[in-house]
Parts: structure tokens; sequence; C-alpha cells
């Protein structure tokens, strides 16, 4: 990174972009081998579950209707119930497969992107081997605080329905009750995104400070104040073009049999190079906002500490120390 710490704070959400993006051109050859070796199949998982899983879905529908209008114990009936309970149990283990695989290459290319900008912004030599071989012990610190948020937002939803049932009981569905209802949702969802953004600055915490799980999380929530606007601003413009990317893959590709196979290969290649470019671009902007965040708050990172603490000593990664993180603050 060009900017001294002290710029960063200053960064708004384009100066961020334009951070992000001259990161990844002027180290292309690391990136790319990140890329290849974690974020590329993050992605074909990511797409192959939405084909496949329909694909299944659409059976699983067909037989349920078709065993609607048959004979229950006849022949027939048996044998679409049994086919029926096989494709259950497929779509529900393809449904387990694809949020572990999806968890542990999410985990593991976040670990890789943070670690290789924390090199960059150090000035240490970083190599593919030297990322791979500190990955595998970075992304269990990254494991423990999404269980963390994931304890966080299954209270939050509990909480959710609660207030819910409050609703219905004391107030009901007449006018005044769905205008409630719909402020209610909007503010759910709005407490929803607080919690995800918490959670991606919370797993750069994670990689760069002796702090993880819950610890992360509050210490996430203590850097985003004052950054929160452009934070929630990025990270809703990444979540829409994933929404786009999905939804134009959904249209094109697995209902586009109108379309023809050959167009549809070719929607298909292009949602994929668009995902892995979105989600590259995502976890290099999540690790330059804690940069910004921690320069806003005047948290100057020792560049010589942040080194040493990225180095691999007798093969076991040391995370960076809050007192290393957390010098005294400069002056402005």
């Amino acid at each position: 990174m060009d900017l001294e710490q002290e710029e960063m704070q200053f960064l708004g959400i384009f100066g961020i972009y334009k951070e992000a993006y001259k990161i990844i051109f002027s180290w292309k050859k690391i990136f790319s081998q990140i890329t290849v070796a974690l974020i590329l199949p993050l992605c074909f998982i990511f797409l192959a579950y939405i084909e496949v899983s329909d694909y299944l879905f659409q059976k699983i529908v067909i037989h349920e209707f078709e065993l609607d209008g048959t004979r229950v114990d006849s022949a027939k009936y048996n044998k679409i119930s049994d086919l029926l309970s096989s494709e259950l149990i497929a779509y529900w283990l393809l449904k387990l497969a694809y949020l572990v695989f999806t968890l542990i290459f999410s985990l593991l290319s976040t670990s890789a992107v943070v670690y290789t900008i924390a090199c960059i912004y150090t000035g240490r030599e970083v190599t593919f081997k030297k990322v791979m071989s500190v990955v595998p012990r970075v992304w269990k610190r990254l494991m423990v605080t999404f269980l963390s948020i994931f304890v966080a937002v299954f209270a939050y939803n509990i909480f959710a329905i609660l207030i819910l049932i409050l609703w219905a009981l004391c107030i009901g569905p007449d006018k005044i009750g769905i205008l409630i209802l719909w402020v209610m949702f909007i503010l759910y969802l709005v407490g929803l995104s607080y919690m995800s953004i918490i959670w991606q600055l919370a797993s750069v915490v994670s990689v760069l400070e002796d702090l993880y799980g819950f610890r992360a999380m509050v210490k996430s929530r203590a850097l985003i104040r004052g950054k929160l606007v452009v934070a929630i601003v990025i990270f809703l413009k990444l979540n829409i073009s994933l929404i786009i990317i999905k939804i134009a893959f959904e249209r094109l590709v697995v209902y586009g049999a109108s379309l023809g196979m050959a167009n549809r290969v070719e929607y298909g290649i292009l949602c994929f190079l668009l995902l892995f470019k979105l989600f590259l671009f995502g976890l290099v902007l999540q690790t330059i906002i804690y940069f910004v965040c921690k320069s806003y708050h005047h948290e100057n990172i020792d560049k010589s500490a942040l080194s040493d603490h990225l180095e691999v000593y007798m093969g076991e990664y040391v995370p960076l120390k809050a007192k290393d993180v957390q010098l005294e603050q400069y002056d402005v």
C-alpha cells in the first residue's frame, strides 16, 4: 500500500475501491494463485449448488405431485415413495455438503487474502507457498469467530420470533398492524446487515490480532464506529452484485433451456468469471476497511511488530497482539 496509515482514515468509498484495485493489479501473481487455489473452487461450489439443488428440487416436487394422485399402498405408490425418500435424503445431504465446503473455502480464502495484504502492508516478501503454509493455522481462529457470529445470529432470530409472536398477540393483522410489521421487518434486515458487517471485519481482526470469537466481534463493533456508512454502502453494493449474478445464473443457465446449450454455457462462464472477481474484490475491500478503521481511530499499527508476528515460528502462526496493534495514538 502506497498510503501511510495516517492518511488512510481519509479514504472514502471510491478511495477504498481505488486502493483495492491498486493492490490487486500490483500483486497480480499472488492473487491469481490464491484465486485459482481457493476462490475458484468456492465459486464453482456456489454455482454448481444452484444448478444441482434446483434439479433435485424439481424432481421432488414432481414426485410429490404424483404421490398425491396415486392410491395409497399400491405398488406404484410404494415405488414413488421410496424414490421420493431417496431424493429428499440426497437433497439435504447436498445442502449439508454445500454449507460445509462453502464455509471451509470461505475461511481459507479470507485467511489467504488478509495475510497476503498484511505482508504487502509491512513490506514482507510474500509467496504463494508461504501463504498456503500459514492459512491452515489461521483459519481455525476464523472458525471460532464464525461460530460466535452464528450463535449471535441465532439468538437474534429467536428474539425476532418472540417479537413477532408478541405482535400477533397484541396487535394483529389490521391496517396499523401490517404497517408495524413492515417497519419491524425493515429493522430486522438492518440489524442482520449490521451483524454481517461486524462479522466481515471481525474476520480480519481474527487474522491480524490476538482476538477471535466474541472478542473479535466486540473489537470489530468498536472499529466500525465512524466508518459505518462507508462500510454499509460498500458491503451493500457487494451483496447486491452477488444477488444480480445469482439471479442472472438462474435465469440464463438454470432456467434458460430456450436459449440453447451453447448460450447457456457462455452465460455460465460469464457468471463464473464475474463471481470470482467479486469474491476476490470483496475480500480485499474488507481488509482495507480494517486498516481505514484503525487509522480513523488513531490506532497506529507498528509495521515492524506486525511483520514479526506474521512470521511462522516453529511451524506455528503467531497472531499480532493487541498491544502491538494499539500503540499510542498518533496526533492528527
